[in-house]
């Protein structure tokens, strides 16, 4: 993981990306998120590959384990 995802504060204001693109974590784990499958992800994005896929959801799952406390509203009142 930690040789495909890459931050450097002269590319996409220091968020993390995939080495030798400009595609975020961020934008892979949001697409993911919303259904996409990661077949389709690599299509849409040649330089992308599976590999590349599945380390920016490790990095994201390791990012999450950071002490910290992200407020969740139940939608319930």
């Amino acid at each position: 993981m930690r040789e495909l995802i890459v931050s450097d504060p002269k590319v996409m204001m220091g968020k993390p990306v995939v080495r030798g693109t400009r595609i975020t974590v961020e934008s892979i784990v949001e697409r993911v998120g919303a259904g996409e499958s990661i077949e389709s992800i690599v299509d849409a994005h040649p330089r992308l590959n599976k590999a590349a896929v599945l380390a920016a959801i490790a990095f994201a799952a390791e990012a999450l384990k950071a002490d910290v406390v992200y407020p969740i509203s139940s939608g319930a009142a």
